[in-house]
This record gives C-alpha cells, sequence and structure tokens, in this order.
C-alpha cells in the first residue's frame, strides 16, 4: 500500500503530461479526415488536363477519319483507328447487350462512372491477394479511346486518369451511346475492332444476327482476348463462354433451362481473317499517314475524326500502270528464280547458303535455347520439309520497288513499295537501302565535267589498280577482259565500263563525287568518300536516286520530294496548301546538260537501249541502267524532260539472286518496268512527247570565254590526265569500239556488272543467331526495320503556304 502511495503522483504526473498531447492529437485526426480527401481531390483536379478534353470526347463517336485522294480525284486511303466497322446499337443482337451487362457491370445503369461498391470491392480482394478488376464499362471505355493518354500500368495515377475519364463520358454520352461506342472500339484479334467485325471474323455474320452461345463467346473474350481465343484455345474459350452465360442467369437475363440446354453446345465457329483494305498505293499511303499525324497534332486537328480531306500528288492512272508493270515483270523473274533455284546446286540441304538461312531463323534459336547443339538443331531442322519449303517461300521471294515523278515540281506521281503489301509491307522506295551499281556512275562523270573534264575526253580502257589505306590493292574489272582502247567518257558511260570510271573517281576524287550525289539529291544514306563508292558501294534508296536524276532532268536544281498539296475539310473549305519547295541551283547548267546529254547515250546505243529497241520509245529520255555484283540487285532509271522513273529489283536478302547472268542484269530485271510503264504514260499523253531537254543560253561572254580557256588548258595539259599506266597500244581507233559481247537469243547485250569490293568495303558476314537482329538491321533489313520517314527533313512533303 505504501508502494501504491508513493506510485501515484508519478502516474499523476504523467496522465498530467499525457492529457493534452492525447487531446491534440484527437483534434488533428479530426483535421486529418478533411485535410486527405482534400489532397486527393487537389492531386485528382491537377490530373484533368492530362486526361483526353471534352472536345476529343465528343469526336470519339463522330469517327470521320481523314480521306486522301489522288491529284485525279480518286480515293487514296482512309485513315482509320483500325480495322472496323461502326452499327448503332440497333443494329446489335440484343443478347450481346445483356451479356455484357450481366458479366462486366451489372449496375451500369445505376452509377456514373465508377461504381463506388464494386471499386471498394476489388480494393479488399486485392489486399488479400486476390486481384480483381472493379473498372465499369465507362472506364473500360476510357482505355480503349485513350490508351496513351491514361495507360494501362497498375498505378493509383493511371485509376485516377481512368476515372476522371469516366466522368467525363457519363457526362457527355447517354448510356445507350457509351455502350455503342464500347463494343465499337473493343479489339478482338485478328485485325478486329469492334463487335461487328468480330461477328464477321469469327462466325461470319453480321453482329445483328448473333446467337446468344455467340454472343456470350465474344463477350467472354473481353477478359483475355489471347487467353480466351476460340480458335487457339477452344477449351478455354468454352468454359469462358458458360460463365458468361451464369452470370446471364444470375442476372435474370437468361433462365436457367435455357442455361443447361446451352452450356452443352459445343462451339462452333466460321473462322475468317478480316483483311484491311490496301488500297492502290498503300507505301504510299503511309508516309502520307505518319506526315499527316505530325501536321495534324501541331494545328489542332485528329485525323481520325476531323474529317480532313487530303489531296496528295499521285496520279491514279500512272499508279495502275505502275503497279500492273511491277506485277507483270515480277511474276516473270520470278519464275526465273525458282527455275534456276530448283536446280541440283540451288535450294537443298547441303547448300551451305542454306544453313546459313537456317541458323538465322527463330526456329533454330528456340532449339538451341532448349539445349540442343548447333548441328543437332540444324539436321533437325534441315529435315523438316515443311520447315525448309516456308523458308525458301520467304526468301525467294523476289522484290521490287517503283518510283515516278515529276521532275518539275519533284511530285510524286507512281510508288510501288513491294509486290505485294499484305506479303511485304517493307517499303522498297524509301525504306531500303541498297547498292545501286552503276546508277552511280552519273555522278562519277558529273564530278569530272564539274573538273573541267569534257564529255569527248578520252580515256583507255585498261586494267586498272588502285591503292586503297592500309595498302589493300583493289582491281575493278568488267565483265569483259580490257581491250586496250580509248574511247570516249561520253561512251565510257553509255557502255558503262568500271575500268575508266575507276580511273577517272582517282583524278577527280571519292569526296567530290560523295559532294555532288548529296547536293543532287543522295541527302539521307552516309556515302562513304572511297574509290569503290565510284561502282555504287554505298548503299542508297531508290528514292534518293530518282530524285537525285530528277535534280539533273531540272538542269541541276534540286527539289524536296513532294507528296501532298492540299488539306480541306468535308465542307470543301481550304485548311493548308503546300507549294513545291524552293528549287536550289546545285550545280551548273551546262554542265548539268552536258552529262544529261552523256546519258542520252545510254538509251541510244548503251546498255539501257532496250527502251528504244524493246518498247519503242523515240521521244527524248536519257538514263543509267546498274547491276550490282553477282547480280543482287538490279536498278534503272530513267530521265523525260516531264518524267523521272525508276525502278529496283532483287530479293530482301542480297545473298539470294536470280543465279543468272542475263535475267540478273538491270537492263533484263528492272528496265522492263521502266520501260512498260514509260510507254504507257507517253502513250495517254499525261506526258507531252513533245517536251525536250533544252540546253541553257549561254549569252554571257564570259562563258564562251571560259570555255574557251578551259578547252586550250586541256590541250596544254591533257596528257597529265592520261594514266600514266602502259598500255599495248597507244593509237586509238578513229571511232571507240566498244568491249566485246556475248550474243543471246534476243539480241546483243551489252553486259553489264560490278567488280569484287575491296575486302575493307564488304558487309561482314551474318553472326550468330544472338546478334542477327543487329546485323539483319544494317545490311539485311527485315519489314519495319529501316529508317522512318520522319528522319526525312519536312520540307520533303512541300512547303506550306496560307490558305485563302
Amino acid at each position: 500500500m505504501r508502494q501504491r502511495a508513493t506510485q501515484s503522483p508519478r502516474l499523476l504526473a504523467l496522465g498530467e503530461w499525457l492529457q493534452p498531447r492525447v487531446q491534440r492529437m484527437r483534434r488533428w485526426r479530426w483535421q486529418w479526415l478533411v485535410v486527405l480527401p482534400a489532397l486527393a481531390l487537389g492531386y485528382a483536379l491537377l490530373l484533368v488536363p492530362f486526361t483526353p478534353s471534352i472536345s476529343d470526347i465528343r469526336k470519339a463517336k463522330l469517327e470521320q477519319p481523314a480521306q486522301v485522294l489522288t491529284a485525279d480525284g480518286k480515293e487514296l486511303a482512309l485513315f482509320k483507328r483500325s480495322n472496323r466497322q461502326w452499327v448503332g446499337l440497333d443494329e446489335i443482337a440484343p443478347s450481346v447487350v445483356k451479356a455484357l451487362i450481366a458479366t462486366e457491370d451489372h449496375r451500369f445503369y445505376e452509377h456514373h462512372g465508377m461504381d463506388l461498391w464494386r471499386t471498394a470491392a476489388s480494393v479488399w480482394h486485392s489486399l488479400r491477394g486476390d486481384l480483381q478488376g472493379g473498372s465499369t464499362l465507362t472506364q473500360q471505355l476510357a482505355r480503349n479511346l485513350y490508351p496513351e493518354e491514361i495507360g494501362r500500368s497498375a498505378s493509383v495515377n493511371r485509376k485516377l486518369k481512368e476515372a476522371i475519364t469516366a466522368f467525363k463520358i457519363e457526362a457527355l454520352y447517354s448510356k445507350p451511346e457509351i455502350l455503342e461506342t464500347y463494343l465499337n472500339t473493343v479489339p478482338f484479334l485478328y485485325n478486329a475492332w469492334g463487335i461487328e467485325m468480330a461477328a464477321r471474323t469469327y462466325f461470319d455474320k453480321p453482329a445483328a444476327k448473333l446467337s446468344v452461345l455467340e454472343a456470350a463467346t465474344l463477350v467472354g473474350m473481353l477478359k483475355g482476348t489471347s487467353y480466351y481465343n476460340p480458335v487457339r484455345n477452344p477449351e478455354r474459350a468454352v468454359a469462358r463462354r458458360n460463365t458468361v452465360l451464369a452470370q446471364m442467369v444470375k442476372r435474370e437475363v437468361l433462365t436457367a433451362t435455357e442455361f443447361e440446354r446451352l452450356k452443352v453446345r459445343p462451339l462452333r465457329l466460321d473462322f475468317e481473317r478480316q483483311e484491311v483494305p490496301s488500297g492502290m498505293a498503300p507505301h504510299f499511303a503511309q508516309q502520307v499517314r505518319k506526315w499527316l499525324i505530325d501536321w495534324a497534332d501541331s494545328h489542332g486537328y485528329n485525323i481520325y475524326a476531323d474529317g480532313l480531306v487530303v489531296h496528295t500528288t499521285l496520279d491514279a492512272r500512272m499508279q495502275a500502270w505502275a503497279t500492273q508493270a511491277v506485277r507483270n515483270h515480277t511474276r516473270t523473274l520470278q519464275g526465273i528464280a525458282n527455275t534456276n533455284w530448283s536446280k541440283r546446286d540451288g535450294w537443298n540441304p547441303d547448300n551451305p547458303l542454306v544453313h546459313s538461312l537456317v541458323r538465322e531463323t527463330t526456329a533454330y534459336a528456340a532449339l538451341r535455347e532448349k539445349g540442343r547443339s548447333s548441328q543437332e538443331a540444324l539436321q533437325e531442322l534441315l529435315g523438316d520439309k515443311a520447315f525448309l519449303q516456308q523458308l525458301r517461300q520467304d526468301k525467294l521471294r523476289l522484290e521490287a520497288g517503283f518510283l515516278a515523278m515529276d521532275p518539275g515540281t519533284a511530285a510524286v506521281r507512281a510508288w510501288v513499295g513491294s509486290r505485294d503489301f499484305a506479303q511485304d509491307a517493307f517499303d522498297h522506295v524509301q525504306q531500303a537501302r541498297r547498292q545501286p551499281g552503276s546508277t552511280f556512275k552519273p555522278f562519277v562523270y558529273g564530278a569530272a565535267l564539274q573538273s573541267g573534264v569534257p564529255a569527248d575526253a578520252q580515256r583507255v580502257d585498261q586494267a586498272v589498280e588502285i591503292t586503297l589505306a592500309g595498302g589493300e590493292v583493289w582491281r575493278p574489272s568488267d565483265a569483259s577482259p580490257p581491250s586496250g582502247r580509248s574511247m570516249t567518257l561520253a561512251d565510257a558511260l553509255a557502255y558503262s565500263k568500271n575500268t575508266i570510271t575507276a580511273q577517272l573517281v582517282q583524278e577527280v576524287g571519292p569526296a567530290k563525287v560523295a559532294r555532288l550525289a548529296r547536293n543532287l539529291g543522295v541527302r539521307s544514306s552516309p556515302l562513304e568518300a572511297v574509290p569503290a563508292l565510284a561502282l555504287g558501294a554505298s548503299p542508297v534508296s531508290l528514292l534518293e536516286m530518282v530524285n537525285a536524276y530528277g535534280s539533273l532532268a531540272r538542269g541541276g536544281q534540286y527539289r524536296a520530294p513532294l507528296l501532298v498539296t492540299r488539306i480541306e475539310d468535308r465542307q470543301g473549305k481550304v485548311l493548308a496548301e503546300f507549294a513545291p519547295h524552293p528549287a536550289e541551283q546545285v550545280w551548273d547548267e551546262e554542265e548539268n546538260y552536258a552529262l544529261v546529254d552523256m546519258l542520252r547515250g545510254v538509251v541510244d546505243k548503251g546498255t539501257g537501249r532496250d527502251i528504244r529497241r524493246r518498247w519503242g520509245i523515240k521521244d527524248d529520255v536519257a538514263g543509267k541502267t546498274g547491276t550490282t555484283q553477282n547480280n543482287a540487285d538490279g536498278w534503272f532509271i530513267l530521265m523525260h524532260p516531264e518524267l523521272v522513273v525508276g525502278a529496283w529489283a532483287g530479293f530482301n536478302d542480297g545473298r539470294i539472286t536470280l543465279r543468272s547472268d542475263h535475267w540478273g542484269q538491270g537492263a533484263r530485271s528492272a528496265l522492263p518496268m521502266v520501260g512498260d510503264f514509260t510507254a504507257q504514260a507517253l502513250r495517254s499523253k499525261l506526258v507531252d512527247r513533245h517536251a525536250r531537254f533544252t540546253p541553257p543560253e549561254s549569252s554571257h561572254w564570259w562563258a564562251s570565254l571560259a570555255d574557251g580557256v578551259r578547252r586550250q588548258m586541256q590541250a596544254w595539259w591533257g596528257e597529265e590526265r592520261q594514266p600514266p599506266a602502259p598500255v599495248p597500244d597507244r593509237t586509238p581507233p578513229p571511232v571507240a569500239v566498244p568491249a566485246p559481247v556475248t550474243p543471246t537469243p534476243d539480241g546483243d547485250v551489252i553486259e553489264e556488272s560490278t567488280p569484287p569490293l575491296p575486302a575493307s568495303q564488304l558487309p561482314p558476314a551474318p553472326p550468330p543467331s544472338d546478334a542477327l537482329d543487329t546485323w539483319m538491321e544494317q545490311w539485311a533489313p527485315p519489314p519495319g526495320t529501316a529508317p522512318d520517314w520522319e528522319q526525312t527533313p519536312p520540307a520533303v512533303l512541300g512547303r506550306p503556304v496560307e490558305a485563302p
């Protein structure tokens, strides 16, 4: 008792000390009950500007995609969000709506965007380790419509943005409108978006005719389209379908008797993948779409909802001719390739190239990951006939690129990026980078003209040795041995003489050649200033090469390509106009005309003479063929004063060729496509057949004086320009004679070739499969790995002018 009495004052003192602190904590508790919700509300208000705007939500249901038209008014493309067909709620079977609400949001008609009870329950279950979703149909719609703005990460931030957007949707749309929008925007795999495309994909019928079982199957997929995919996982799909039917019984929209009858029914699919219409020029449309998205974002428009009408430079008739020319000739080349690769030394399990191709596949990598040795994995796949057949089909599919432009404005008139967009969406006009072979030679001869060497200057066709950095010696040669005879530069270009071209690049220097090529239009691809550049060692795109030849046709003036001329709204009001980019004089007009005149010789008597001989084109045209080493690439580019046309033919993998020295020539693989197209364009009178390349006016007295001085200096020091190496016969004949050629069934052909590149210029051998992606991106790029259009300067689509 005495001890308790002595301790009680201490306890009293402690109580007196704690009492005010406890009271203060009680007051703060009530304050926190006010502060915390206020902070949460403030944070939510801060997120409002980062959610879709009211105007964007209003447009979501409008669905007015941008319409892209050709220059002659034909529809080229519709830029939809996805492959879907919008249908009204009255065009959807009632069983779909019943199944959807019963399964996904049975209090749909009672909440205003969020179901508080369901949200609280999902939080409770998630804290106990049973993750559950608490999103309403409106919140799911917000995610479907704005996946980028809201995101899909499991975070409080995302849920708040989702809820804010859901409240906005509920404020703007009625419940039936929300259901209609949801059902038209939800994805269902296999490129099917919305209930209508899903019904046609899985059951080959419109959404209005879906049965209860079919409706339950599609609604069941919404929980996880891949996991409950009825095509690949039918057992899971049936189980999930029956869960949906059970939910319908629970919500009293289906009787128990019907449920017992329906749940035992088998899954009856009528599957047919819905393909997106590609249009007449899908690769061209892709370039326009990428640019239009940037333009619309910077000017406050939505390409999917604002009903923009985009007028392009493409001509529908020329595009049809181009597509037909590519299709017809590549079919012939594909037959040749199939025949040549079917020979004994072609595609077979003993071919080392086939071994390399097998080792680069994902199937090979998968077997290695499973523990197979390199040899075991290789032999297993070589013994798989179906696998080898598919690999052969993929690798031996011949491809092509084709481009036609108006040299006056640099407007694109026709663009064919591949044989078939559905099979290969890789764009061989803008994305592909391939060695251009002899089509690059005009830049060498142009650099010689810049240095004061005239077209009638002579060089000797003799063996050439070029010592490279590090002591490596390169010996470029032609298909035939050197003749030892002298010929003019004009003839050397016409007959595509590698030996004389190699001499010229030593005289003028590869840096000057690269500079001229860049000035004229090869501005995106890197050009290595090495001697092998003269014969097309640096990969470039067909778009760059055709545009560079367009600069030649314009008198040495560079213009960036033009794709779009104006943008309107659906009422015809002009929102923006785009004029051709200002011309940039990058080369002397007289020297430019001299090179064009030299290129006339290519089609008059040289490697491109089939243009006149076979297609009967008598107009003023000039051009150049190109063939790379082992005939891996065939090129031809043709210039007319009002049309520049270029084509490339080859395989996606540069190691695959036609296995034919005759058909592998650019004059046989690429030229026919250009010839066929150009002949039709000239006959149609879309191009003026009387147009001529006109020489520039030399009205200034100093031009004549300068020309006289230049010729006198060439006479004085001409011997110094001749290669110092001795030749067997220094007496030139009166007329330049090309190298001997071998007759073929269709007449004499001037064989063109590209000699082996120096070892330092060769692409590396393919690496092991674990590093294959990096190698393929640089040397054999598969679809979608090449540089994007955005890397080209914005001016490539034209210079904007103020709309009226």
